[in-house]
């Protein structure tokens, strides 16, 4: 009988009963991380830590390991139950042979976790696959529902945590003068700095009202994955509690920036979009969008200059030099504009605003204020649910499109381009949000879509799971209004294809 090896030195053959057969199967494949390993095998994933002690994390010990798993397990449950099994124990006997969940003592521990088709992570099945706009809405709303339920940090020095951010990135992107264009690392430093700098008291207000929550903390598309239809986040930063807890914009951020990255702009403000429209708490944040979106960027900068260094592989190089220019291109003042699209219900307003809003501005895009939207905002319901006739008397009008005019006023202020979203039927109220413009000093753009009576009763029989209430009723009785004269708003005949409404209007934009 031979001496069992202290645990501490027997990870080495825990890797080795794994790919000898151990977990039941043979290994698919080995994925290796600078802190774990994971091993693929029939339908499952096995995820081991290393036996490794770097500045921000400390898996040397065995019982670090353990409990890592295990936290893991437990924060990634919140988004991803299904894909979360397990923690199991390799065990040692007397005899020194290893066994999954045996009765010796652990050597090794392991996460258990169901494996997925390697394009479904959303990094790659972007490449092939559109995302459609009622899984990526669903995607915001999955978002927005976990950053509801999720611990609330009232610790003060949310300021600070970032600046620490912020100053870590920088340190972080200096290692790598090879890959990493020095000036280009120091502009971005000073940027984030001054942004710091203007934004710290709001950072510290969102702080206070209970925006700083233990997040996901790692939420970039390869950490998302496509399954049974849905978009469902994975992979959460699970080693630090303190990395994680973060302003929920910032968690949201890393998403959003990605996004755009890999040129999913449209996709990206439509999940941007969604989550504001759920979440009126949050409107006050969009001054810090630009440098969340930048710093995220700079993250996988830093991270991919890490992993290019390591291996000599020049695709992650450039891949590590393109976030670097998006970093700096995100926090770039863009000159914002205002653009309302008016028309009856059933024109293709909402339809048009989604396909224009990726274009106006500055990253992710104009933010969409929908009168549907903010008269249910008003009745305190999600943007989907029906109201009765009271929402719809003249006074909830005058409310719904008065909210509209100030939080577009807000957004404007803080250099967000705005699309403005509603019917527009009175001279008035075209006149108001005009006026919005002149009062910002911003370019504003009416668009007004003529769409014939039974197209839009067509388009609005046609609808599912929509914030608007109009029916068929509404829609034709909407036919005898009298709109007046448009004083410069661009008229477009939207009862056509809606590719020639979109060129139409993007014409009209010049956006092309």
């Amino acid at each position: 009988m031979r001496p069992e090896a202290a645990p501490a030195d027997r990870q080495a053959d825990a890797v080795s009963f794994i790919e000898t057969g151990g977990l039941g199967g043979d290994v698919a494949q080995r994925i290796d991380t600078h802190a774990a390993s994971i091993f693929l095998v029939g339908d499952r994933a096995w995820k081991m830590k290393r036996a490794v002690h770097l500045d921000y994390l400390d898996f040397s010990r065995l019982e670090l390991r353990k409990a890592a798993l295990e936290t893991e397990l437990r924060l990634n449950r919140r988004t991803a139950s299904a894909l979360y099994i397990a923690v199991h124990a390799i065990t040692s006997d007397v005899d020194g042979g290893l066994a999954l969940d045996g009765e010796g003592r652990p050597v090794e521990w392991l996460l258990e976790m169901l494996r997925f088709p390697d394009d479904a992570r959303l990094d790659r099945h972007i490449a092939a696959n559109p995302l459609p706009p009622a899984v990526l809405r669903r995607l915001g709303d999955r978002i927005h529902s976990f950053h509801a339920s999720v611990e609330v940090s009232s610790s003060p020095g949310a300021a600070l945590a970032l600046l620490e951010v912020i100053e870590g990135n920088v340190s972080s992107m200096r290692k790598f003068p090879d890959i990493l264009d020095r000036t280009l690392v120091r502009d971005l430093a000073g940027q984030h700095r001054t942004l710091w700098r203007s934004l710290a008291p709001l950072l510290e207000e969102r702080r206070r009202m209970g925006r700083v929550r233990h997040g996901h903390g790692d939420l970039h598309l390869t950490n998302i994955a496509m399954i049974d239809g849905e978009a469902v986040p994975f992979d959460c930063l699970e080693f630090s509690p303190d990395l994680a807890t973060v302003d929920v914009l910032y968690d949201l951020a890393f998403l959003l920036m990605d996004l755009w990255h890999y040129g999913c702009r449209k996709e990206a403000n439509l999940v941007f979009n969604r989550y504001f429209d759920l979440s009126p708490e949050d409107e006050a944040g969009l001054p810090l969008l630009p440098l969340f979106l930048s710093m995220r960027a700079a993250v996988l900068t830093h991270v991919l200059a890490l992993q290019a260094q390591g291996a000599g592989n020049k695709e992650l190089a450039a891949q590590a030099q393109a976030y670097l220019r998006l970093a700096s291109e995100l926090v770039e003042p863009v000159e914002p504009r205002l653009v309302a699209i008016g028309g009856l219900s059933g024109s293709g307003k909402s339809t048009l605003a989604a396909s224009l809003a990726h274009e106006l501005g500055r990253a992710p895009g104009a933010r969409i204020f929908r009168s549907d939207v903010l008269r249910k905002r008003l009745a305190g319901v999600a943007p989907e649910t029906s109201l009765d006739e009271s929402r719809y008397s003249l006074a909830a009008n005058a409310q719904a499109y008065g909210l509209l005019r100030s939080l577009t006023v807000d957004a404007l202020g803080h250099g967000h381009s705005a699309v403005a979203d509603a019917v527009f039927a009175r001279q008035p109220e075209r006149k108001a949000i005009e006026a919005v413009a002149g009062d910002t000093g911003t370019t504003f753009t009416g668009i007004w879509l003529a769409t014939e009576e039974e197209r839009r009763v067509e388009r609005v029989l046609a609808r599912t799971s929509d914030a608007s209430d109009a029916d068929v009723i509404i829609a034709r009785t909407q036919s005898a209004y009298a709109i007046g004269r448009l004083d410069g708003w661009v008229s477009i005949d939207a009862s056509g294809a809606f590719e020639r409404t979109l060129e139409a209007a993007r014409l009209s934009l010049r956006l092309i």
